[in-house]
């Protein structure tokens, strides 16, 4: 999933480690690195991000004191070497609360919790539904030019140069890279499967580590698990 996060904190050791998981781990752009919540303050003012990593102990301005200042909007992780901190931190817009030393471990639970949180909330808004396309697009075949209704497709398939695109009436041929139409997309699309992006409304189950539409069974691939998995959390009861 691609989001927007920068960290904020006065251990460069502490940022270093973050740096490497995001670029490691995630699609996430950082968009900046902060070494004290003026600064952080400063750069927030010009550029919007979705969530922040934020330290609590911090010279001038603590993170607790920062984050009552952050536009609601403003997502927040919290990081801390301290535990006695935890409570009082959900009295802001806190998806995650982090204990230094982070691991690796832990830091893929909270991309899963993160990516859930954003996918969920963005599947809810109508006004997000697709980047571009709205609620229908066009694609050529043959001669004709066909509309689509996205709530149709029940899932791409890339074959080489060509994605076959499914609805439960038609199969059509498009010229077009799987990767380029996923940049296209947002939810209710999830890329699951080097070979194939799915539409959640439709799929019917998840089992043995692959996904039912229909007569389809479509296998999830470890590269895009976390990611899907993490969408799904956000809808769990």
């Amino acid at each position: 999933m691609n989001l927007s996060c920068i960290i904020i904190d006065d251990e460069p050791n502490a940022v270093d480690l973050l740096d490497m998981f995001i670029r490691q781990a995630t699609g996430w752009t950082l968009s900046h690195k902060c070494y004290d919540a003026l600064e952080a303050m400063t750069f927030l003012k010009q550029q919007r991000v979705d969530f922040v990593f934020l330290d609590i102990n911090m010279p001038q301005l603590s993170g607790m004191e920062m984050a009552g200042l952050l536009p609601p909007e403003t997502k927040i992780v919290f990081t801390t070497a301290y535990s006695e901190y935890a409570l009082d931190s959900y009295n802001f817009p806190t998806i995650d609360y982090l204990l230094k030393p982070i691991t690796l471990k832990r830091f893929l639970a909270a991309q899963q919790k993160i990516e859930g949180y954003f996918a969920a909330h963005r599947e809810s808004d109508p006004s997000v539904a697709t980047k571009a396309l709205g609620d229908y697009f066009f694609v050529k075949s043959g001669k004709e030019l066909r509309k689509i209704l996205l709530d149709d497709i029940l899932y791409f398939e890339g074959e080489k140069e060509y994605v076959r695109l499914v609805t439960p009436r038609e199969q059509i041929l498009i010229y077009r890279r799987l990767k380029d139409i996923e940049e296209q997309l947002s939810l209710p699309f999830v890329r699951v499967h080097n070979s194939y992006i799915i539409n959640i409304r439709q799929l019917q189950k998840i089992q043995d580590n692959h996904i039912y539409i229909g007569a389809k069974q479509i296998p999830i691939s470890e590269k895009y698990k976390e990611n899907f998995m993490g969408v799904i959390q956000g809808k769990l009861f």
